[in-house]
């Protein structure tokens, strides 16, 4: 067994990334030890961990294998799973290009949400197809401090509940989980999006990310807030029979977001791999205690 562990450092509009490839998923990557790597003092620190898998060597993706090669078993910055992370994907599919896996043009990328097809533009932007939204139905309400709003249910293989409130810093710090009701909305907790005007079809949004706190960016999130704005602004594409675009900046930069008369969404967006190194392969275990 090697000695040392590869990994690299990435982000997508500030939403950054512990990178770890493991084509043949041989490497043990409790939830300890994924949130003592993302841990930005004791760690090579990030929002979350994408580990990367060849579909057909991991029990969770092989059903998906023929479609896509390439798995995202993707990790909160506390260790735990989630279902999808769009800025995780573009990312993801920059890790694959640079290291000669993929070329220009069109992938397919297994997640726990599903296989994602992935554009990866020669000008250097990436388009995540991500699906089409689920609206639940039910009153939603989020609260900070002494303040309220109603919010919108959008599920993108993942929950949300988008807020649209007069100021940013009306969201609070964001560093613990905002309050929401009724609790049977959202059982495994939920991304809370605020959100502000900024012109036509241009809005800006500040984010909790369940299971890691407040992030410079959040792609299914960005796509959640284009699909809400959409309904308030009575541009549903499935009604008006054309293509929703929004731009939505986010503290670390900015996504643009199409929503088809199908439902489809597909967001575009940079992706960046920063670094990479190697770690010693007895520090997982001694991180763990």
């Amino acid at each position: 067994m090697s000695t040392r562990i590869a990994f690299l450092k990435g982000h997508g509009t500030e939403n950054d990334f512990v990178i770890i490839p493991d084509p043949e998923n041989a490497i043990d990557l409790p939830p300890a030890v994924v949130a003592a790597l993302c841990d930005r003092r004791a760690g090579i620190g990030g929002d979350g961990l994408l580990h990367v898998v060849r579909s057909a060597a991991h029990p969770e993706a092989r059903a998906m294998a023929a479609e896509a090669e390439w798995f995202m078993d993707y990790r909160n910055g506390d260790g735990s799973t989630v279902e999808m992370c769009g800025n995780g994907v573009r990312v993801f599919a920059r890790y694959l290009q640079r290291a000669g896996h993929v070329a220009e043009g069109d992938i397919a990328v297994a997640t726990r949400g599903g296989v994602k097809t992935v554009h990866l533009a020669k000008d250097g932007d990436v388009t995540v197809g991500m699906g089409k939204a689920l609206l639940p139905e039910g009153d939603v309400t989020v609260r900070v401090d002494d303040r309220s709003w109603p919010a919108r249910n959008v599920n993108m293989g993942n929950p949300h509940a988008v807020a649209f409130v007069d100021d940013l810093a009306h969201a609070g710090n964001l560093f613990t989980p905002p309050p929401f009701s009724p609790a049977s909305a959202y059982p495994d907790g939920v991304n809370v999006e605020f959100v502000v005007d900024r012109g036509p079809r241009h809005v800006a949004l500040r984010v909790h990310e369940r299971g890691v706190g407040e992030t410079r960016s959040c792609g299914t999130g960005a796509c959640a807030v284009a699909v809400a704005t959409a309904r308030r602004d009575g541009a549903d594409p499935a009604v008006t029979g054309t293509p929703a675009t929004y731009t939505v900046d986010v503290p670390g930069g900015r996504l643009v977001i199409t929503e088809r008369p199908d439902g489809e969404i597909e967001m575009t967006g940079p992706a960046v791999i920063v670094a990479e190194g190697e770690i010693d392969a007895e520090w997982p275990a001694a991180a763990q205690g």
